[in-house]
């Protein structure tokens, strides 16, 4: 009787001979090493693409870049036959290691660095002309506030990143989308889309689409003359919850509290008096008087699209809470009445928000007009910093509209 034949596994081999066939086809699973989602690794696999993310940085024989997440060298070997040097940061030894191998013994090594480590755990990002990233999903946010950051960053940025993060870059007021990074993209640079990359296009694949984008800082005399943490940390307040008018905002008493401490510090660093004059005319109450954690706006939830904000909550914000959880613990509350400088604070913002008609209106509904009035017609006066610590070494900015 004849033996029966059997349906052999994917990938085995018939004879003991098949393996050596130069017809062979490999195993679809056969790779160098496996690549690590947890760094975001998708490999973008597409030469056009690659070609196209190099073609629309524009660059120069002279240009010094930056790529972020070089993987295998896909972009990199190509950015390295136009510019004077491509600066390499990778995460991933044996990714470093896998750019290096593929231009050893080439002109191009030379024009190479890769600098092992998280970019975003660098002091700062090395000076360079261009930015070129694939950029890992997990640090897209990140990146992003740390270029626009710089003093002088590079000429011009072309990044790949998902899809809906994308759209974020480039949304506009009332949009869903619409956030602190929009804000703070649109008025340090300008960003715009470049093209749509599908998923089949990587290695392995994401489940989610992508795009890229390009976005040229405003460099020199273009670039707005104040501090980008003024700036950032005045739309942290306003975007923690943007569903909320402003006024709800700033009355929050981690806000208020941050405002009374770096307001206290300054006049006492330069000997001024605290100004008490404005509680003569303004009815001001203690800021528990209001509910913050009640929507008087009768918006609802402010996560109405139930997508995670990339903006962390502030540090003062969660130290603050921490500080009053402990005091309620460790004591009963107190009904004495807040300090004077307390209710000076919350008086000046309330005069702010109410001078500039902005006091009813909600973070999602503002433009970069609405904020900048804010922070350099009003509340720079005041000197209410938005930092989490005060600038103690810092000398105040002197902004258009100051007075002495």
């Amino acid at each position: 009787m004849g033996k029966v034949k059997t349906a052999k596994r994917a990938g085995t081999s018939s004879g003991p001979y098949d393996r050596n066939k130069p017809n062979a086809k490999p195993s679809a699973n056969t790779n160098i090493f496996r690549f690590d989602k947890d760094f975001g690794q998708h490999i973008l696999k597409n030469p056009g693409i690659s070609d196209a993310i190099v073609e629309k940085a524009y660059l120069k024989p002279t240009d010094v870049v930056l790529e972020v997440g070089p993987g295998t060298g896909n972009i990199t070997v190509r950015a390295l036959e136009k510019a004077k040097k491509v600066i390499a940061v990778e995460l991933d030894p044996r990714m470093g290691a896998e750019v290096t191998k593929r231009v050893q013994g080439t002109p191009l090594a030379k024009k190479l660095e890769v600098i092992l480590g998280d970019v975003i755990k660098m002091p700062e990002l090395p000076p360079c002309d261009a930015l070129i990233s694939n950029t890992p999903y997990q640090i897209s946010s990140p990146l992003i506030f740390k270029m626009l950051a710089m003093p002088n960053p590079p000429r011009i940025a072309v990044l790949m990143f998902q899809r809906e993060f994308a759209k974020r870059l480039v949304a506009q007021p009332g949009d869903a989308l619409y956030s602190r990074l929009s804000v703070n993209v649109n008025f340090w640079a300008t960003c715009r889309h470049i093209m749509k990359v599908g998923k089949q296009n990587f290695k392995p694949p994401p489940k989610v689409e992508s795009d890229v984008v390009r976005i040229e800082p405003l460099i020199g005399s273009a670039r707005p003359n104040i501090a980008f943490e003024e700036f950032d940390g005045l739309l942290r307040i306003a975007f923690n919850r943007k569903n909320k008018t402003l006024r709800a905002g700033f009355n929050q008493k981690e806000v208020l509290a941050m405002c009374e401490r770096n307001y206290k510090i300054y006049c006492t660093l330069n000997n001024i008096e605290i100004d008490e004059s404005i509680l003569e005319n303004a009815p001001v109450g203690s800021p528990d008087d209001v509910n913050m954690d009640m929507d008087i706006d009768g918006d609802g939830d402010d996560n109405e699209n139930g997508m995670d904000e990339d903006e962390d909550e502030p540090e003062f914000f969660r130290e603050a809470k921490d500080e009053e959880a402990a005091a309620k613990d460790a004591k009963t509350p107190s009904r004495n009445p807040k300090s004077k400088v307390a209710l000076v604070v919350r008086a000046k913002v309330e005069k702010v928000l109410s001078s500039t008609g902005l006091a009813d209106k909600r973070a999602r509904q503002c433009d970069q007009n609405d904020f900048l009035k804010l922070l350099l017609g009003k509340f720079s006066l005041f000197l209410c910093y938005f930092w989490s610590s005060c600038p103690l070494f810092r000398p105040p900015i002197v902004l258009l509209g100051e007075s002495s």
